[in-house]
């Protein structure tokens, strides 16, 4: 049996490729009707209706109100579809919004209350959308490690954020490339001033508000208004959460996981990279899982783990040898590699 670190991806991750998922995987419907349930209590369309529509929509399907809740469902599926007679997940860690499908899946929270605090975080920040988001990395090509470029980066972006009117900071450490947030001025001047790179950084993230920052303070007030710490309890699983600190079964305060989950982590930069490094480093699992949707935080993980030295990885390179010979990065989003986690017995392998 292999022992295993599963990893939740954040916004961003549900597009036009995993439009239908949930209506053709889903593993229990009598959930994702609790689910669908919750969302007509609340006067939202249901997540059947838009996994179903027929042409995926930008506007809908990436509004913070929707792609929270079908990302949520979507990390869930492929939690529950993990064999767990060949894998023994060991720990659960996620990129941001992932935080909260961390919770529904390490039992902190149960699936309907991790539903409940994911579309209700989802809306608040929809309904305020303050600021916004850009992508730009600071390892090159070879995914070699820069400390020096880093530095220069976030030195730059804390100049901007000194100037009058504008606000600029660090929202994710995502691997090689740091996710800026802050208003419209200091994302603008970011990107009038970053070098382009590749053709297309600075990239600006749509529908994306300042996330991780003290902009998000009224959002997470309501939030702690909206959500009651008798929500949360004892994980079942090791939690690692956006500072790279661990919260152990039968160790852990709800109390404080509520106040993390709804202060630090709303409003304070979530390192997703030191949450890779300390789930490498302290449960040295043979597989790194990231469920679906999509495949795209793969690339953050696998320079999560080189930043760390894992393996002695040193570049893309070699990550790329080590994977080859033997895999331990999976993502599930990816039909050839999810089978090396599901097992055959995985309902959707024979529809």
């Amino acid at each position: 049996m292999k022992t295993a670190v599963v990893i939740c991806p954040g916004r961003g991750t549900y597009n036009k490729a995993e439009l239908g998922t949930l209506g053709r995987h889903f593993p229990d419907a009598e959930l994702l009707a609790r689910f669908d349930a919750m969302r007509t209590a609340e006067g939202q369309e249901t997540l059947s209706a838009l996994d179903g529509a027929t042409r995926f929509s930008g506007a809908v399907h990436t509004r913070g109100d929707n792609a929270s809740a079908l990302i949520y469902a979507a990390s869930l599926r492929d939690f529950l579809a993990i064999d767990g007679e060949a894998v023994r997940v060991v720990a659960v860690t996620g990129n941001s919004m992932g935080w909260y499908t961390a919770l529904g899946c390490a039992g902190a929270l149960s699936p309907e209350d991790g539903f409940m605090v994911v579309n209700t975080m989802g809306r608040l920040m929809h309904d305020a959308l303050i600021g916004g988001q850009l992508v730009y990395p600071h390892m090159g090509a070879e995914w070699r490690p820069d400390p020096v470029r880093k530095a220069e980066l976030l030195a730059q972006v804390a100049e901007i954020d000194a100037r009058e009117c504008h606000r600029l900071a660090l929202s994710i450490d995502l691997g090689g490339m740091l996710v800026l947030a802050g208003n419209d001025a200091g994302l603008a001047a970011f990107e009038a001033e970053a070098p382009p790179v590749e053709g297309r950084f600075p990239l600006r993230l749509g529908n994306h508000a300042a996330f991780h920052t003290d902009l998000q303070a009224p959002v997470a007030e309501r939030g702690r208004a909206k959500l009651s710490p008798a929500l949360f309890g004892q994980p079942r699983l090791p939690l690692v959460d956006g500072r790279g600190a661990v919260w152990w079964p039968h160790g852990s305060d709800p109390q404080a996981l509520w106040d993390y989950t709804l202060g630090h982590q709303v409003t304070e930069a979530y390192d997703f990279t030191a949450a890779i490094r300390t789930a490498a480093r302290e449960f040295a699992p043979d597989l790194f899982i990231v469920t679906g949707p999509g495949t795209t935080l793969g690339g953050a993980v696998a320079q999560s783990l080189i930043l760390t030295g894992w393996a002695g990885m040193g570049s893309k390179d070699d990550f790329k040898a080590r994977q080859d010979a033997t895999p331990m990065l999976v993502s599930m989003g990816l039909a050839e590699q999810r089978g090396m986690v599901t097992g055959a017995t995985e309902k959707e392998i024979s529809t």
